[in-house]
């Protein structure tokens, strides 16, 4: 082989070029009401939390002096308390995400609650207090969903100046 051949490709370095500087983020800036969204969810979420380790307490017998444990139940109490169990942690983790399944899980167990205290209080027991919480967080949602979407409806129909 001859010590003179040239290369197929040459790479020539070029210092004329220079990276590309993000002029704007790429991530939108959150507004007030964002955040006090994120909070509001993360609090339910601490709260789903909770209901869910009473009912996990409850049926392995931790709580209630044992009475609550799962084969001491009556057939009612079992499927609630089993259901519950499972769709509050669950709920507690999509609400703390803020991924839109969290609000959908919350809705089934707080439902289930208030089917419970609400409509069967006669096997369940009456417990005015936790319908009434849950109507709140309800309300409360509904309210931030309009403000976040009258926000995001105001938002689009600012003139922008950065069109095509």
């Amino acid at each position: 082989m001859a010590a003179a051949e040239k290369p197929l490709v040459t790479i020539r370095s070029r210092t004329d070029v220079c990276a590309m500087e993000t002029d704007s983020p790429t991530i939108p800036k959150r507004t007030l009401a964002d955040l006090l969204f994120i909070l509001f969810l993360r609090l339910v979420a601490v709260s789903c939390f909770w209901f869910g380790l009473q009912y996990w307490a409850m049926l392995v017998g931790y709580s209630l002096v044992g009475a609550g444990r799962f084969d001491l139940l009556s057939l009612p109490w079992k499927v609630a308390s089993t259901s519950l169990a499972v769709l509050f942690p669950v709920a507690s983790l999509g609400l703390w995400l803020t991924v839109s399944w969290g609000p959908v899980i919350w809705v089934l167990a707080a439902g289930g609650q208030i089917l419970m205290y609400g409509l069967l209080p006669d096997i369940f027991g009456p417990n005015k207090l936790i319908i009434l919480l849950h109507l709140m967080v309800a309300a409360v949602y509904c309210i931030f969903r309009l403000l976040l979407w009258l926000e995001k409806r105001r938002h689009r129909r600012q003139v922008s100046v950065d069109l095509p």
